[in-house]
């Protein structure tokens, strides 16, 4: 009777980035809010970095995000259910609050959208955020993080913000940009000096 062959560990494998061609097909997923959607109406340039400061070309890039008064589209309440109980109007019909798009040779892709109101959260009212889900090459899984704006009054008290070192909060602002009106820039820096901060969801 032969033994049986001794197994060993097959060699680690990373995830694609095999996701941007299923998940960036519609360019359409770059408008979050249509131009007759009330509101304060911006372009929300996201970059994204790797440890090194280079550009990461292939990351998908997701946001969600509550309309100028703070309310959540009515489609997405079960996936909020604190936050979007609490947003009991429903949000215009021409404002989807979620956008999906892939990176370019630059690292960066752009969205077109309003500037969202503060979300009421446990009778909390947070600052105007959005929500970012990020997708890349050699992450296992996606990961989550948040665009506040800078200079914003509302920075100081928001529930999240403040569990975040005071010296790694810049890390979580969006900066107006001085050349283009209306243009915020938000840099998410994967590792590194500077990394990003992540939520653990």
């Amino acid at each position: 009777m032969s033994e049986r062959p001794r197994l060993i560990a097959t060699s680690s494998q990373t995830v694609g980035p095999f996701f941007h061609f299923g998940l960036t097909a519609n360019e359409n997923l770059g408008l979050v809010a249509s131009p007759e959607t009330p509101g304060e109406h911006i372009q929300l340039r996201v970059r994204v970095l790797d440890g090194a400061g280079e550009p990461v070309p292939d990351a998908v890039v997701e946001v969600y995000q509550a309309d100028a008064e703070g309310r959540y589209p009515a489609s997405t309440e079960p996936r909020l259910s604190t936050v979007a109980r609490s947003a009991k109007v429903e949000a215009p019909s021409s404002f989807t609050g979620f956008g999906r798009l892939p990176t370019g040779v630059d690292g960066s892709c752009q969205f077109k959208t309003i500037r969202p109101g503060r979300v009421q959260a446990n009778d909390v009212a947070q600052a105007s955020h959005i929500n970012v889900c990020l997708l890349a090459r050699g992450l296992l899984r996606q990961i989550y993080t948040r665009i506040y704006f800078k200079g914003d009054p509302g920075l100081a008290t928001d529930p999240v913000l403040t569990l975040v070192p005071e010296e790694r909060r810049p890390t979580l602002l969006a900066e107006s940009s001085a050349s283009e009106s209306g243009t915020w820039d938000f840099v998410i820096r994967m590792q590194g000096v500077g990394e990003t901060v992540f939520f653990n969801l």
